[in-house]
């Protein structure tokens, strides 16, 4: 028996203006989702950076209530953990910085006593080296080490340095976080809510993962620029500059505002654009100047 007749129906393809049509629409469309999802990674990434500074000033006050003193900013740029007896030491004999002085109250207990090493060189050299999550903005990087080599730290020798993205207040020595002296809270008589305590710090981004001057030694730094920066200069954003000679500003990868943890635990965020007269008294712990939230 015979087929039918009935040739099948041809079928018509896309011509190839009606393709370019569909390209061009597919790339408006496009051009117009990639800022909400920026905008939606950004807000994500904030969040994220603000609970690591609330977890850090947590950390802060477990410290105080643990020892009865607040961490201080260690002793001097080279300065790396002091291990008495194997054993970390605290307070003024502690030569680190807040950084590695927190690691107990931050889930780190065993990289703050050196990963169960057998001697001071090797304990230090995991300290130093050891990255954690917690002192990084998802905005700006992952988890970052470099290689630092310098006379005059770690007797010389090349040494792998985890690095952080957070600074405590202030290198005026007017903070809470001082060179050598522990702050209590009773130190802070302009009250925990109205004095600065750790903020995000500035970077230049075209260096970032290679040695600069304020972004080399890493979190268990002693008082250096990587972990203290200045509330006499004002906060600005991150910038991508042809030379990096260290900064001393606070700031962040984030748009308009950086964030900050003051001394009673509270985060919030403060805008580039404060007065720096008002950014100068909330660095300061005890000027008896009123500071207004609406402010920041």
């Amino acid at each position: 028996m015979s087929h039918s007749g009935h040739l099948p129906l041809s079928r018509r393809g896309f011509t190839l203006i009606e393709l370019l049509v569909v390209i061009a629409l597919i790339g408006v469309l496009l051009a117009l989702l990639l800022p909400a999802v920026q905008k939606v990674r950004e807000a994500a990434n904030r969040v994220s950076c603000q609970n690591n500074l609330r977890q850090i000033g947590v950390a802060f006050h477990h410290h105080h209530t643990q020892l009865g003193f607040f961490p201080t900013g260690g002793h001097e740029w080279w300065s790396t953990p002091t291990y008495i007896n194997g054993q970390p030491a605290v307070g003024e004999k502690q030569e680190a910085g807040w950084g590695f002085q927190i690691l107990p109250y931050i889930e780190a207990e065993n990289v703050w006593r050196g990963g169960g090493a057998a001697s001071n060189a090797d304990r230090i050299r995991i300290a130093v080296g050891t990255p954690n999550k917690l002192f990084f903005c998802p905005s700006r990087r992952a988890p970052q080490t470099v290689v630092f080599q310098f006379p005059g730290y770690f007797n010389d020798q090349a040494a792998v340095c985890a690095l952080c993205d957070y600074a405590a207040s202030n290198w005026e020595l007017t903070g809470v976080v001082r060179q050598y002296i522990p702050t209590r809270i009773a130190d802070i008589t302009d009250g925990t809510a109205n004095t600065l305590l750790v903020g995000e710090k500035r970077l230049n981004l075209r260096f970032l993962g290679q040695v600069q001057k304020d972004d080399d030694t890493g979190y268990a730094s002693g008082w250096d620029p990587d972990v203290i920066r200045q509330t006499e200069l004002p906060p600005l954003p991150d910038y991508n500059g042809p030379t990096s000679d260290g900064e001393r500003h606070f700031g962040a990868s984030h748009p308009d505002r950086f964030n900050a943890v003051f001394a009673d635990g509270s985060v919030r965020p403060i805008s580039y654009s404060i007065s720096p007269i008002i950014f100068q008294y909330l660095g300061d712990r005890s000027d008896g100047q009123p500071i207004n939230a609406d402010d920041l």
